[in-house]
Formats: structure tokens, C-alpha cells, sequence
């Protein structure tokens, strides 16, 4: 099995198991994700889309169907009254750490490693993957 391979199960295995965790809340993946973005606090429609890789027209949807549940708010920018930011409920932040609660995946397999190995771990994702990665890995495809 080559390196891709096992990186491309463990994004899939990290996916279903933050599904499977999302799931008793009666929410998508998405939505938990997105709600996970907005305990670090408000954000624009734009901004979640940038965030969460997707298109605005989504985000729309996933927050429409979140604010039906009243897990968040959306409310004028003081900054850009033209502008809508999107926080998260005391609702919504209770339905989150449920759900961070029962996603143990990192957890589980972070408990298998020794210190060394998970400051090498560390070390060699902030590497590959660290924030001016992600961008170089992106001017590649595009």
C-alpha cells in the first residue's frame, strides 16, 4: 500500500467516523463541521464557504437548515449592514461538543503512538500540511 493510499484512507475513515458522530444529532458531516467553524466565532456567508471549501449556495442551505433548528443566528454585519454573519446558539454549541464528544477517531488512534512518535506525527503533518501547504498544494492544481 503506498503512502497516498493509506492517506486517502485515513481521510475517508476520518470522514465516516465524524458522520457517524454527527449523525445521532440529526445532523450531516457538513453541518456539525460548519457549527464547528462558528465556535471559534461569527463568520460571513462568504467567509464559511472559503472555510469550508465549498460553494455559498451550500453554505445558504446548511445554515438555512441550522438557523430552522436554532442551532445558529444570522444577523447583520455591524461592520457591512449588506453583509450577514452567522453565529453559533448556546443550542448549537451544546449540540457541538455532543458531537465532538462522540468523534474519538484522532483520539483513538493518537493513544496507539508514544510521545516521540506523536511529536514526529505533528512535525511531519504541519509539514506537509501546514497552512502554507495547503495554499502551494493549491496553486499546483488550479
Amino acid at each position: 500500500m503506498t503512502l497516498e493510499d493509506q492517506l486517502y484512507d485515513f481521510v475517508y475513515a476520518y470522514d465516516a467516523a465524524f458522520e457517524r458522530a454527527a449523525s445521532p444529532a440529526g445532523l450531516s458531516g457538513a453541518q456539525a463541521c460548519l457549527l464547528v467553524q462558528l465556535r471559534r466565532g461569527s463568520r460571513t456567508m462568504g467567509q464559511l464557504a472559503v472555510e469550508l471549501s465549498c460553494d455559498a449556495s451550500n453554505v445558504s442551505q446548511l445554515v438555512g437548515r441550522l438557523e430552522g433548528r436554532g442551532l445558529v443566528v444570522r444577523e447583520p454585519d455591524p461592520d457591512d449592514r449588506r453583509t450577514r454573519r452567522v453565529s453559533i446558539t448556546k443550542e448549537g454549541v451544546a449540540v457541538t461538543r455532543d458531537v465532538e464528544a462522540r468523534f474519538d477517531l484522532p483520539a483513538v488512534g493518537v493513544a496507539r503512538l508514544s510521545d516521540e512518535e506523536r511529536r514526529q506525527l505533528s512535525s511531519l503533518l504541519a509539514k506537509a500540511f501546514g497552512p502554507a501547504r495547503v495554499d502551494d498544494i493549491d496553486r499546483q492544481a488550479g
